[in-house]
């Protein structure tokens, strides 16, 4: 009969070439601790305490327990990197059957989705900063502490972005101020809500909020040296085009500031009422006609008057999408292992609000 167990020969010393000669390894040696951190694989080892005759040889079980530790401490040091996960899927069930046990959590998907790649496709981006939101305003008590660092190191990789690129500061702007909000009724209620952590922890947190928000603050756009054609030299018509192209209307107000060009084309009452039309239905923007001093309608106030009563319609460039068939969550482009004899039958596009239903019990 086979023996299953441990090897009963003991895989001997792990030795260590130096300049004085070849020595016994040392597990906790700090000259060993390098990048590739070798000692998760040791299992059996001595550990020397001084000299070779006082030295003290710890049982099996505890360098397996010590070497299992130091494997678990590596991937919840490189939570942000989400390496440990092959599928960049994840299968949402709200109850227990009998080949699944438990339920899927809103941190178990944030966790498997791999959002810190998503962030570098600026089709994606726009849509994982809404989550953070959405998540920061009301359901970051039910992430987990691995969820919550996860989303800190997300969080953190997005500020860089935009430090770098300065790519729509005004998005991160809004995002951080929730995140503040939120952080400081959460810490001032510490006993009657639910915080995973020491409040120490969240209390750093906050602080690098604040820091972040400062840094935003004082950034300064990078002037592009361009000899070529610019957006200025564009014809009106196609530059009143591109303005019908906006679907938030503080992008319009911000590309009106370039140019008294665009400013004009900015302020068209035209552009503004189109932009109604499209967020909201005819019946809303009645109750809350706001008229101009001549009489006209004001569709530049209406908007941001509607806009604080009806939610305005979303557009992403990509989103996560829903596998009816399958039950499964997922990335468009890195797919899942879909037994519907047309998969893209059972497709169903997910909104940030609806990723944050989903996992609604």
């Amino acid at each position: 009969m086979p023996f299953l167990g441990q090897d009963w020969r003991s895989p001997g010393w792990r030795w260590v070439k130096t300049e004085d000669g070849w020595k016994r390894c040392e597990p906790f040696s700090p000259a060993l601790e390098d990048g590739s951190n070798q000692l998760n694989d040791i299992s059996h080892t001595v550990i020397l305490t001084g000299d070779d005759e006082d030295e003290e040889i710890y049982s099996t079980e505890d360098c397996e327990f010590a070497a299992k530790k130091r494997k678990k401490d590596h991937f919840r040091n490189n939570t942000d990197s989400q390496c440990f996960y092959r599928e960049k899927w994840i299968y949402v069930h709200k109850e227990s059957t009998r080949e699944r046990h438990g339920y899927c959590t809103l941190g178990e998907a944030f966790n498997r989705l791999d959002f810190s790649s998503a962030i570098q496709d600026i089709r994606r981006f726009n849509y994982v900063v809404k989550l953070l939101q959405l998540i920061a305003k009301s359901q970051l008590t039910s992430l987990s502490g691995a969820a919550q660092k996860n989303y800190f190191n997300i969080l953190d990789k997005i500020v860089r972005k935009v430090m770098e690129d300065q790519y729509n500061p005004r998005l991160i702007k809004d995002l951080l101020q929730d995140l503040s909000s939120t952080l400081c009724i959460l810490i001032r209620g510490v006993g009657k809500s639910v915080l995973v952590g020491n409040i120490n922890i969240w209390i750093c947190r906050l602080e690098t909020i604040l820091l972040w928000q400062q840094q935003l603050k004082n950034l300064q756009m990078n002037k592009q040296v361009n000899n070529g054609l610019t957006l200025s030299d564009l014809p009106l018509h196609m530059l009143n085009n591109i303005l019908y192209r906006f679907s938030d209307g503080w992008d319009i107000i911000t590309l009106g500031q370039v140019t008294p060009t665009l400013y004009m084309l900015s302020e068209d009452r035209q552009l503004w009422k189109k932009l109604c039309q499209y967020h909201f239905a005819e019946k809303q923007f009645c109750r809350h006609l706001i008229p101009s001093e001549k009489g006209h309608i004001d569709w530049k106030l209406m908007y941001f008057a509607l806009q604080k009563y009806y939610p305005i319609k979303e557009q992403y460039g990509d989103t996560l999408h829903f596998c009816r068939h399958c039950s499964i969550l997922f990335w468009k482009d890195t797919g899942h292992p879909c037994t519907a004899s047309d998969p893209n039958t059972c497709l169903t596009p997910v909104s940030p609000q609806h990723f944050i239903d989903l996992f609604k019990f």
